[in-house]
């Protein structure tokens, strides 16, 4: 299940309703979708996408995508480096990203305005929205594999536009897990 980290608050938000209220204001949505069972570990991407037709056709429908895909990264993935390379720094998009994660694991660090930069872990079974021309960037957890559905207004797909804050250089891309929570008053995470 997602989690939300807050690094300059030294505060993390888990629970889904607690996620769900705390993006909500940012105009982020997140839904989570059953994945145990509805498809098979070796699902061909046109099998992932029949498993979830009615989901993907509901925000077609709600957020007026044209089409969706599945994208598949792993460590043999050819030019993975690159690819990482064009989403870790800060940028927007002119229409909403939008993933659901069926395998794997990422973290979408968001930089809204008028609120603080959070970063929030995404993995199997969640589905998460970056609104059209809102800063962020994205990094892998550290087994860089990620098979997620995507969809999109414009056939031509997601290009970054890339903001000159560098904010991102301040936060740490780590993913979050039990070994990631600092002990009491000592914030775990190394601020540049």
């Amino acid at each position: 299940m997602a989690r939300i980290r807050i690094q300059d608050e030294n505060r993390e938000i888990t629970g889904a309703e607690a996620i769900r209220e705390f993006l909500k204001p940012f105009g982020i949505w997140y839904e989570k979708w059953d994945v145990a069972g509805r498809i098979g570990p070796d699902a061909t991407n046109e099998e992932i996408l029949a498993a979830y037709a009615p989901e993907i056709e509901r925000l077609k429908v709600a957020g007026n995508f044209v089409t969706a895909d599945v994208i598949n990264v792993n460590p043999g993935t050819p030019g993975l480096d690159g690819m990482l390379a064009k989403f870790c720094k800060e940028h927007t998009h002119s229409e909403d990203e939008v993933r659901f994660t069926v395998k794997g694991s990422g973290v979408f660090h968001i930089h809204p305005e008028g609120g603080p930069v959070f970063a929030v872990q995404v993995e199997a079974g969640d589905l998460i929205n970056v609104p059209m021309g809102t800063k962020h960037w994205f990094d892998l957890c550290s087994d860089k594999t990620i098979r997620c559905i995507r969809l999109f207004q414009d056939m031509s797909g997601w290009a970054p536009h890339y903001v000159e804050s560098g904010v991102h250089e301040r936060y740490q891309p780590l993913c979050m897990g039990p070994a990631y929570l600092p002990a009491a008053g000592i914030d775990s995470v190394v601020k540049l």
